[in-house]
């Protein structure tokens, strides 16, 4: 491993408590990942990336920067990459997901705001995360009242752009989010000099596709009968896929599914015959968040399908590459991604729809649905989403939680009797 201890001092970060996360990671990953059996030789890429999550790509950005680029933080799946990528400006992911954040957080946020947003403001206040020093632009979206305040906080230091999303799916709201996305394209140029012709944007359209695709041939493998994968690996590489070089991850997740592949038609599974097949709906869960993950693939049963903003909300559909203008590929742009079925929608059935549609495809025996903690969005639409899988015949548990470990042995207590009940 290498020593970036100069880079982050650079960087001002608080080395002495950033030292403490760095001691705490290393175990939780090692209890997490590296004790499961038999997993892909693929899976090596991504060991790799979180025994230096916060130095092989922190470098990577800050060496681009040197050269001219400009790194846009961003906190949800609705901001659109390809309008970054366009004018050679670099995106990367920074929603927190680690309780070692959240103390921060709540210095200056409401206890009583959800985990990720506590822990997102607290990475950056606290000065323990290279990603929240190092993003040039913060782009926030206003697709919860917890956000739209945090934006304030975190727009303090650090340029900060506000897209603002519409609430309801109906065609003048899809004209009003091709209007911002095509307002936030000319903000992009301003701040990096660099202007977005439509060849730029169709070569950034197809590079993320190209990745979305990938991620997709990895989500297909859990498909099999015998599953080639454990959930809580591909929960990594989706979560790595939000701070990654596009073009790489795409490289490694179709190396990845070429093994998986070659899996399948071996008959390998990581998992033994019968084993219960758990689907995750509900909250996203930001990087280290695994704790539900690893409960349930150690309960008996396996994740194989996560309907998420960290999971298939994120790959889903494609942008439609066959436009020759930029205000029709904005147009194309804004469809696929008024497409993704967030909490934050009314009325919200094309989730219940893509719940039940994926329920079926992954031939799963039950459904968890995660809320985190003080997301009333989620929250409140479990009573949908419950009711639906009901109706429909699919056992589902519902489930509150946040990043501590507090409550890990009640959760265990609970989703052993469910994968019991599964019979």
């Amino acid at each position: 491993m290498a020593n970036y201890r100069e880079m982050w001092e650079t960087l001002g970060m608080d080395l002495e408590t950033h030292d403490q996360l760095c001691a705490v990671l290393p175990t939780a990953f090692g209890d997490t990942y590296l004790s499961q059996e038999n997993r892909p030789a693929g899976m090596d890429f991504w060991d790799m990336v979180v025994a230096d999550i916060h130095g092989i790509r922190p470098a990577e950005l800050i060496e681009a920067q040197k050269k001219g680029q400009k790194v846009f933080g961003t906190f949800c799946v609705y901001v659109p990459d390809e309008v970054v990528i366009a004018a050679n400006g670099i995106v990367t992911g920074l929603c927190g997901g680690s309780q070692f954040w959240v103390p921060s957080g709540e210095e200056v946020l409401p206890k009583s705001t959800c985990a990720l947003i506590k822990a997102s403001v607290g990475a950056r206040l606290g000065r323990t995360c290279p990603f929240f020093r190092i993003a040039d632009m913060y782009v926030g979206e206003t697709t919860c009242d917890g956000k739209k305040k945090a934006w304030e906080i975190l727009g303090k230091d650090v340029p900060m752009h506000i897209m603002d999303m519409p609430q309801m799916k109906r065609e003048k709201d899809i004209a009003k989010w091709a209007e911002e996305i095509k307002d936030f394209a000319a903000v992009v140029e301003e701040f990096t000099g660099n202007k977005i012709t439509p060849e730029k944007l169709n070569d950034a359209i197809k590079l993320i596709n190209e990745k979305r695709k990938a991620l997709a041939r990895v989500y297909e493998a859990r498909k099999a009968d015998k599953l080639p994968i454990s959930g809580k690996d591909v929960l990594l590489i989706s979560q790595i896929a939000f701070f990654d070089d596009p073009a790489r991850c795409a490289q490694m997740c179709n190396a990845l599914a070429d093994e998986l592949e070659q899996r399948i038609a071996d008959g390998v599974s990581v998992f033994k015959e019968g084993t219960k097949r758990i689907m995750i709906t509900g909250t996203p869960m930001a990087i280290p968040n695994w704790k539900l993950h690893h409960i349930i693939e150690t309960s008996g049963a396996a994740v194989v399908c996560e309907e998420t903003c960290t999971g298939t909300r994120y790959f889903e559909k494609l942008v439609d590459d066959s436009k020759e203008t930029l205000d029709d590929q904005y147009r194309a742009i804004a469809e696929r991604y008024m497409g993704i079925n967030c909490a934050c929608f009314t009325p919200n059935t094309g989730r219940v729809d893509d719940i039940l549609r994926l329920a079926k495809e992954y031939k799963v025996d039950g459904v968890i649905d995660v809320n985190l903690k003080f997301c009333c969005l989620y929250d409140t639409e479990g009573y949908t989403v419950e009711e639906a899988l009901k109706a429909n015949g699919i056992p589902v548990l519902g489930i509150e939680t946040d990043y501590t470990d507090s409550d890990a042995e009640q959760l265990r207590t609970r989703i052993e009797a469910f994968v019991e009940m599964l019979g």
